[in-house]
């Protein structure tokens, strides 16, 4: 039996869902997955919006429930109304988290879907992520965890299914790239997603973070793109000076997973 096949049986235990849909490869690959074996009536992927929610992963999210006829709702999500989720302490995805899943269980429960599903896979369960404990204070599932699959695992299925984002980088929300203990601001959310824009136009590809710490921002890139960064710095410099930035430095480690939680005190909540 195939990964697929695997997974097509795991979701047909469930008589209908709600998925929490980014446009990530791991809720792409169960938005496409789901359609097929759950069908149009008993599935429905949603969209939380807000300014930590990247434009560009907008665009992708509705271009592959086009692409793939996933039947599709986009909702207001209001995190940035919590002072909690402002504070941005290292606890600040449960707060966002929590916010989704009251939007997305109220949907369910008002449109007769018996489940809510998350995109959370195997090897997301050993990092430092407080928005599972939200996930798990409101009973979401998560099909592509409870089967064991890795990311690599997750990949392959996806490339199996023809997603044009089968290799795609994580994409998590704008807030993640602000230093913990910055106070989180629609403000500074803009900063690091044009940041971000710029340099995807200047070429950079893979694994891209604009660090927000304030007055400086930080890139962190693929050891690949160190060069094109380096050689583009004169306009990099100008482009991060008129986004209100007083200066801007290249991570010489490069991009890495929770590069601002290593200098964070972790808060319990």
């Amino acid at each position: 039996m195939t990964d697929l096949e695997i997974l097509f049986n795991h979701l047909r235990t469930f008589e209908s869902a709600v998925l929490g849909y980014s446009g990530g490869v791991d809720s792409a690959l169960l938005a496409v997955a789901g359609t097929r074996v759950l069908g149009s009536e008993r599935f429905l992927a949603v969209i939380g919006r807000s300014a930590s929610y990247p434009a560009f992963q907008a665009d992708t999210a509705e271009r592959l429930a086009r692409t793939f006829n996933i039947p599709l709702l986009e909702v207001e999500t209001r995190e940035l109304s919590d002072p909690r989720y402002l504070q941005n302490s290292t606890e600040r995805c449960y707060f966002c988290k929590s916010e989704l899943w009251d939007r997305l269980d109220a949907i369910a429960s008002s449109r007769g879907y018996r489940f809510v599903f998350d995109g959370t896979n195997a090897d997301d369960l050993g990092e430092h992520r407080p928005g599972l404990r939200a996930s798990s204070e409101h009973s979401v599932r998560s099909p592509l965890a409870e089967l064991g699959w890795s990311k690599s695992q997750v990949r392959h299925a996806a490339q199996a299914l023809n997603l044009p984002i089968w290799d795609a980088p994580a994409a998590p929300c704008l807030s993640s790239r602000v230093a913990y203990g910055l106070e989180i601001t629609s403000e500074r959310l803009r900063q690091v997603e044009q940041g971000e824009d710029f340099l995807r136009q200047l070429g950079v590809s893979g694994d891209l973070r604009v660090r927000h710490h304030g007055s400086k921002a930080r890139l962190e890139v693929g050891p690949d793109q160190m060069a094109r960064l380096r050689e583009n710095w004169s306009a990099i410099d100008q482009a991060f000076t008129r986004l209100g930035f007083e200066s801007v430095e290249l991570d010489p480690k490069g991009y890495r997973r929770g590069g601002l939680l290593a200098i964070a005190p972790v808060v319990r909540v």
